[in-house]
């Protein structure tokens, strides 16, 4: 059954690596917002991005769904009402929801990724480690799986939210 894998996170703790897994894996559509503010700030590199990014995420999440594919979204996903806009596109393409919240409760090593991370967005930029800590982020305690990076591979993370599937 089609279904929307919506992933939350702060940046750093192996959202992307794990969701790209997954989508090698199960052949779902992988989304990422990253790509999207990329070209927005291209554009006007002076503006604040707002909610249209994850907006516009959603809505390419339901028409992939409409067209019967699974689909990932790949993005921090920080509050409650983000959330509930990928759960909405889910329900409005009668597709499954499946939020997966990733975590690294290695504060040492969630450091080390934030700061060493490869930049693959052209002109993109990475946050620093003090806005990774500082962001806006609430956990996520109702998600439907929810992975520590701190332990395991990418591949072992992304076979545990397949076996959702």
């Amino acid at each position: 059954m089609k279904t929307l894998i919506a992933f939350a996170g702060l940046p750093g703790t192996g959202k992307s690596t794990i969701a790209k897994a997954l989508s090698v894996m199960t052949g779902a559509v992988y989304l990422r917002v990253d790509e999207i503010e990329a070209i927005m700030l291209a554009h006007s590199p002076e503006r604040e991005i707002g909610p249209e990014s994850y907006e516009i995420l959603a809505a390419l999440a339901r028409s992939n769904l409409a067209l019967g594919h699974t689909v990932i979204t790949d993005c921090v996903n920080p509050w409650p009402l983000t959330r509930d806009l990928f759960a909405a596109a889910a329900a409005r393409a009668d597709a499954r929801f499946i939020g997966v919240e990733i975590i690294c409760s290695d504060p040492a090593m969630h450091r080390l990724r934030v700061e060493g991370r490869p930049i693959d967005i052209p002109g993109w930029k990475t946050p620093t480690w003090q806005a990774v800590v500082d962001r806006d982020y609430r956990d996520w305690p109702d998600a439907d799986v929810r992975i520590d990076t701190a332990t395991g591979t990418a591949e072992e993370s992304a076979s545990k939210i397949a076996s959702r599937l």
